[in-house]
């Protein structure tokens, strides 16, 4: 690491001065067309995304809806370090620097988490939204916590829906049509109300499309979409120094599949003769479509009051969850198959915060935070595993957890002269779990040698903490460097094989993030470089590990490093044209793990972490003698070969990829009518979304083929 750091930093500083040298001969030579700006709230305040001392991957509302960014997944494919599957795609699995969770369990927690307004979404099924009508998508990569209220060990992404505005009516209508019958419908319309004291925005979506697989054995499809979103804001400001907001939100997601497929067999194990291999992806056999049904929805209260000192906020949330998932897991029937695998999940979730923080105000020397957190939330949970010999055997665990969750946390900016500040954020976390499971509902016991009913508890306490500098040399080029602590709270088995296992929990996890950045601006706002490098030291990770006797555990693994490079190039090359590429370099290893005597995973690489990802999009904008104008763009994307399982050497590896987009806007003279020819995944790229070995073959699915289109877009 010290000659990696070295290296970059070395070359960092070259090139820094060697393009300041270059802005400064330029500086009259080229018009000024300067870059936007994006005002950011990654620190509870709002600031210019180059102004925060942080390394945050913000998508502004334009990007959003030009390049349709709105899921998780496609917010993934264009952030260095930021890196997504699903299990199935209605339970999203996150992982920021090589930092994520694979437990779905009711008494486990992300490691890297999203945020919906502020809000946590405490479960993976949770994460459904649709970023229509949003402000921006900001992903905070490294440990958070002494921000915001629920304390996450690897990032957070932040989706900020747009608010209601008080002074002018506005509407909007959206229309999509596209291949695999494509049709979808979004519209916003905002509403002045009590004479420009209080104003109400709604925004809804509809989004459908037919399975991108058939089902060669049913005669249906799978991997369709038929998905409904809907939100509604109430602001006020009854007089000077309150602000006040309401919020509503739903969404309801109905799918069939996923399409699985057996894609390799396992050499080590003699049950490998029970599969067929079936690697096309257009055609599935599963024995039914199955379904992935999610609704979701939530209630949000914020209340905002100026103080002569300081601004006092409660931020209060409700959310609820009911989800059903079941589907084929082995992708096919007999001949070729010899065992049919199904199951899936049923979960019944409610969670909710309050946060009572104390702000600066936005004139103070200091910038400073503090706050009360509280999370609760409980979670009653089915997993379903049927094993199909000729006489189906149902194993059934059943889950119930209530976590508790309590913070104090307090961060502060303190000015030492005009370029020099130091920063600093600590935080108290304690969690408590109460956790009941049992496997006595099925027809057997399949991943395990008995019957059982196990109730256990447990709590986890920590401080967490940050510290840094920041030096900026004038308002385009800062220095920064920051030290940061994260901590996720230990749990307990979600499908153990025995009573001894589930009362057997797993430790909470911490990681120390040591990062240096630089942000810069030249040719007069033209031209943005930022880079940082960090060192994260990972200790007591939960990694989950199949069994001999198949059950899945969670575990902690010993220690790992994760070391790596990000950087962002956004250049206004010309009126008109524009260039963004961004790079991650993320080397994860693990330096301690021995999941069993005579097993020594150290040296091997953290699972699902590319060591390589890189963006490009190049666009340019053309004026039309109508005053309308013409938008070609196109964005490409490489991940390098990843392996999906810790142990770096059976099937489960992923090659490496290469995704291109790419789009066609026209906008008429008037500004309020565009037109979108777009497709996604162009070259129809085919790579491995999930897999997993078991009981001797490589299970998994795969990503959405090519898909093309054309959104008609109206604003008032």
């Amino acid at each position: 690491m010290r000659g990696f750091s070295r290296r970059a930093l070395r070359h960092g500083a070259s090139a820094v001065m060697l393009l300041s040298a270059s802005a400064a001969m330029a500086q009259n030579a080229v018009p000024t067309d300067a870059l936007e700006e994006i005002i950011v709230t990654a620190q509870r305040r709002s600031e210019r995304l180059q102004d925060v001392p942080v390394t945050v991957t913000a998508f502004s509302a334009e990007e959003i809806e030009q390049a349709r960014l709105y899921q998780i997944d496609d917010i993934a494919s264009r952030t260095p370090g930021l890196n997504f599957d699903a299990f199935p795609a209605s339970q999203p699995r996150i992982t920021i620097r090589g930092i994520g969770s694979s437990d779905r369990g009711a008494a486990g927690d992300p490691s890297s988490a999203v945020f919906l307004d502020e809000v946590y979404l405490g479960r993976p099924a949770a994460v459904a939204f649709d970023a229509f009508d949003v402000s921006r998508i900001e992903v905070l990569k490294g440990p958070q916590g002494t921000l915001y209220g629920r304390n996450v060990v690897g990032g957070a992404v932040n989706v900020v829906s747009n608010r209601p505005e008080l002074d002018r009516t506005d509407a909007g209508l959206e229309g999509t049509i596209g291949n695999y019958e494509r049709l979808e419908g979004a519209a916003f319309v905002n509403i002045p109300l009590a004479e420009g004291k209080w104003a109400a925005r709604a925004s809804g979506a509809w989004r459908t499309h037919d399975g991108y697989v058939k089902n060669s054995f049913t005669g249906g499809r799978v991997e369709d979409q038929d998905t409904r979103s809907g939100r509604l804001h109430v602001y006020g400001e009854p007089v000077d120094t309150v602000r006040v907001l309401l919020t509503i939100d739903g969404t309801r997601d109905r799918a069939d599949g996923p399409a699985q497929h057996v894609l390799d067999l396992d050499p080590t194990d003699p049950r490998r003769a029970l599969w067929t291999v079936d690697r096309n992806r257009k055609h599935t056999a599963g024995s039914d479509e199955g379904f992935q049904d999610r609704d979701t929805w939530g209630v949000r209260g914020q209340v905002d009051w100026d103080l002569p000192f300081a601004t006092v906020t409660y931020l209060g949330a409700y959310r609820d969850l009911d989800y059903h998932v079941a589907y084929d897991f082995d992708g096919g029937h007999a001949p070729g198959n010899r065992i049919n695998i199904g199951g899936g999940n049923d979960e019944k979730s409610d969670f909710s915060s309050h946060e009572l923080r104390l702000n600066s105000l936005p004139d103070s020397t200091i910038q400073w935070v503090a706050g009360l957190y509280n999370f609760n939330n409980d979670t009653d949970r089915l997993d379903t595993l049927v094993i199909d010999q000729g006489r189906p055997a149902t194993e059934i665990y059943t889950q119930a957890a209530t976590l508790k969750s309590y913070a104090v946390f307090g961060d502060a900016t303190v000015p030492l002269d005009d370029r020099f500040s130091l920063i600093a954020g600590l935080r108290y976390s304690k969690d408590e779990k109460d956790y009941r499971v049992s496997n006595t509902a099925g027809t057997a016991v399949l991943r395990g040698s008995e019957r059982f009913d196990v109730s256990v508890s447990d709590s986890y306490d920590a401080w967490t903490w940050r510290a840094g500098g920041q030096y900026k040399l004038d308002r385009d080029h800062q220095l920064y460097a920051m030290v940061s602590r994260g901590f996720k709270s230990g749990g307990f088995q979600d499908t153990p094989g025995s009573a001894a296992e589930a009362r057997d929990g797993f430790e909470p996890e911490f990681a120390t993030q040591y990062e240096l950045g630089q942000k810069s601006s030249f040719l007069d706002g033209r031209l943005i470089w930022n880079n940082t490098l960090y060192l994260m030291k990972y200790t007591d990770l939960q990694t989950r590990r199949t069994l001999p006797n198949l059950s899945i555990v969670t575990e902690n693994a010993g220690e790992a490093t994760i070391k790596g490079y990000e950087t962002l190039l956004s250049w206004r090359v010309f009126a008109g044209a524009r260039l963004t590429a961004s790079y991650g370099y993320t080397d994860a290893t693990f330096d301690v793990f021995e999941p069993e005597p005579g097993e020594d995973y150290a040296g091997n690489r953290l699972s699902r972490t590319p060591k390589h990802k890189f963006t490009l999009t190049p666009s340019y904008e053309a004026g039309l003698g109508n005053g309308g104008s013409l938008l070609f763009a196109a964005d490409y994307r490489y991940e390098s070969m990843i392996f999906d399982d810790n142990a770096n050497d059976g099937p489960e590896r992923r090659p490496a990829t290469h995704f291109v987009d790419g789009r066609i806007v026209f906008t008429d003279a008037s500004g309020k009518w565009s037109v979108s020819l777009w497709g996604k995944n162009l070259t129809n790229e085919v790579t491995r979304t999930f897999q997993a070995v078991f009981l001797g073959a490589n299970f998994g699915a795969y990503n959405p083929p090519r898909t093309v289109g054309a959104t008609v877009t109206w604003r008032m």
